[in-house]
């Protein structure tokens, strides 16, 4: 049965009291809530509106998406066709999620040329297109050439409905860009693919590709879909260090996906750098509202979300002596290892990402292994000539921020590809479904509760 037809009969109701009355209900998670709701003041723009009764029956307004959230450093190496098997195995196809948002790091080599110099999509396009073969060809379904960079600047706006008539309808009161038409026609190309490339950003290095089931943007309102970078590199402002995101609606909860890679080195003193970039990243990473909304609303920033994932190379590192490290690493005692882990510790003193949650980690640390022998860590003793000596480290991290949001999985794979070995992590998050006349009223563009 289709999901319209499951919806109860609507009534006529005040939206701004409906707004402050759905935000204050509780989450069957009981997880932390997000705390920055001052951002959006601007629920009741559109008076009254018909909306869904959920008083009767409050179960209905929620349902649940799967989502898988990785993060590697390819340590400046192109996608290679024999990669794909290593991909596989880190998306962890077996057990298929309904959304594949990828972080990347260093998916060119950070010299000056790529630092400083106009960005190339080369890559970024390599990339995607190893991942959607990887995600459609698993299930044998027909693959193209996807539509790639869908976004190329912060103020593209994806338009999506579960109801192809109020869809075409839509379209026809605000026009049909040159993009969507060739958004269009891929679609038609790549109509029998499994997954669909929702957003995809790249600075310098870093790189962040999201991807949706077809099914899913059949079903539920997909909107809002907008990207943002911030460098913070080198002299604070070069993209060499920083952060690329992605926020998107689905149906009537807002999410944000921040792919970062921070400062470097294990000298005392490092993390002060890596926290300092975070607060810029926060601090600058902001999304425009769309004009069908508020223009006087401010931007949307990353806490302003009800669901934020930040993943990436944070490069927080291990603060003990380095032969004591391998030999708990030997022991295989995370527990006593993560006493010296430097994100723990900032997190704990209140420096750092106060309130955000991580899964329990039981795997080794990602970070440095060598490029002479990928089965061990690089450095040591006996020193080996030429390899850079370096305490082993869990530096590529997983978080996230917001109620509704549960982890099911936080694993590392062992693709040899690089120094670092790839993370990811499986959480089932809830949305809160619209009713057919609020999402045509936004024409699929969600509210954002104060």
């Amino acid at each position: 049965m289709e999901i319209e037809n499951q919806r109860p009969r609507a009534r006529s109701l005040d939206l701004g009291k409906w707004l402050k009355w759905k935000h204050k209900r509780d989450d069957p998670f009981h997880l932390t809530e997000v705390s920055d709701r001052g951002e959006d003041q601007s629920g009741d723009y559109l008076g009254n509106v018909l909306v869904r009764s959920t008083e009767n029956d409050p179960c209905i307004s929620i349902n649940e998406l799967r989502i898988f959230v990785g993060t590697w450093n390819v340590a400046g190496r192109s996608p290679i066709g024999s990669l794909a098997v290593d991909l596989d195995e880190w998306l962890n196809l077996k057990d298929a999620a309904d959304m594949y948002v990828l972080g990347f790091q260093e998916i060119v080599p950070l010299k000056a040329r790529n630092v400083l110099g106009a960005e190339d999509p080369t890559e970024a396009t390599n990339w995607n297109m190893l991942i959607g073969k990887t995600l459609n060809n698993k299930y044998g379904c027909p693959w193209l050439t996807p539509m790639l960079n869908i976004i190329s600047s912060g103020d593209y706006n994806y338009v999506g409905s579960p109801d192809s008539r109020r869809r075409k309808s839509v379209g026809s009161r605000i026009g049909t860009p040159m993009r969507e038409r060739t958004r269009n026609q891929h679609e038609k190309l790549n109509g029998s693919s499994k997954y669909k490339l929702m957003a995809s950003k790249k600075m310098v290095g870093v790189f962040v590709s999201v991807w949706m089931k077809r099914e899913l943007l059949r079903k539920y309102c997909v909107s809002n879909v907008k990207v943002c970078s911030v460098a913070c590199g080198i002299m604070g402002c070069l993209g060499n260090k920083g952060a690329v995101s992605v926020s998107m609606s689905i149906e009537g909860t807002s999410f944000c996906f921040i792919a970062a890679h921070l400062a470097s080195g294990e000298k005392k003193g490092d993390e002060v750098r890596r926290n300092h970039q975070v607060s810029e990243i926060f601090r600058r990473t902001s999304f425009t509202r769309s004009q069908k909304n508020n223009n006087s609303s401010p931007p949307l920033t990353i806490l302003g979300h009800d669901r934020i994932f930040w993943f990436g190379d944070l490069n927080y590192r291990l603060c003990l002596e380095d032969s004591f490290a391998r030999q708990l690493i030997k022991k295989q005692d995370w527990i006593a290892l993560k006493e010296f882990d430097q994100l723990r510790k900032e997190q704990e003193d209140g420096r750092v990402f106060q309130g955000w949650k991580e899964g329990y980690i039981d795997f080794a640390p990602t970070y440095k292994y060598s490029s002479s022998n990928h089965n061990r860590y690089s450095g040591g003793l006996p020193s080996r000539s030429g390899e850079k000596q370096r305490t082993p480290a869990w530096c590529d991290r997983i978080l996230w921020y917001g109620r509704g949001t549960r982890q099911l999985s936080y694993f590392r794979s062992e693709s040899k590809f690089s120094d670092h070995r790839p993370v990811s992590a499986l959480f089932s998050t809830q949305i809160k479904l619209l009713s057919l006349p609020v999402q045509e009223l936004l024409q699929c563009t969600p509210f954002y509760p104060p």
